[in-house]
């Protein structure tokens, strides 16, 4: 039996969530080398990826913090709930278990 599509409702949001903060990490380290208006097809996929989610960031962060800091912020939230989405699962007796080896 395979793992993952028994657990597709853990494994599918976590590895999106993971997806998202791993591109926004991206995003931060490329940013520093780049202007924010660069028009290449990297940088452009990354907006892309990431300023949905950075709305929804600036939306609950302080405005008098800077693109970078809500970034690091975004990074810190996608974590959170990874770990809170987790935990709910856990508590409702849905996350998949450790195999046991034997």
């Amino acid at each position: 039996m395979n793992d993952f599509w028994s657990y597709w409702y853990f494994h599918i949001p976590n590895f999106v969530l993971a997806a998202v903060a791993y591109t926004l990490i991206g995003r931060f380290v490329l940013g520093i080398f780049v202007p924010e208006n660069w028009d290449n097809y990297i940088w452009r996929a990354f907006k892309g990826i990431t300023d949905p989610f950075l709305r929804v960031v600036r939306f609950v962060t302080p405005a008098v913090l800077t693109q970078p800091v809500v970034m690091i912020f975004g990074v810190l939230w996608l974590m959170a709930l990874r770990v809170a989405y987790l935990a709910l699962l856990v508590r409702l007796g849905l996350a998949p278990m450790a195999s046991q080896v034997g």
